[in-house]
């Protein structure tokens, strides 16, 4: 499954790969591979989102930051 990161998120994973928080840094990586395996199911408590989020999952990073995340079928050209 190809990882396509939005705008945001490369200015995200930039910031927290300056911050030198190098178990923030292997987590991110542990969820990101996670999705890649199952979308659905797994470590970071998948969980559907709602209301102007509907169609996006989240899964926790730590207590305070977390992943939001939207699965597309991918189409052929």
């Amino acid at each position: 499954m190809e990882v396509v990161f939005a705008p945001k998120a490369v200015v995200h994973l930039q910031y927290w790969k300056q911050t030198g928080n190098k178990s923030i840094q292997k987590k991110i990586q542990q969820l990101i591979t996670a999705i890649q395996e199952n979308p659905f199911e797994g470590i970071g408590k998948p969980e559907p989102l709602k209301h102007e989020l509907s169609g996006s999952w989240s899964r926790k990073i730590n207590g305070e930051h977390r992943i939001i995340y939207q699965m597309y079928a991918k189409t052929r050209s």
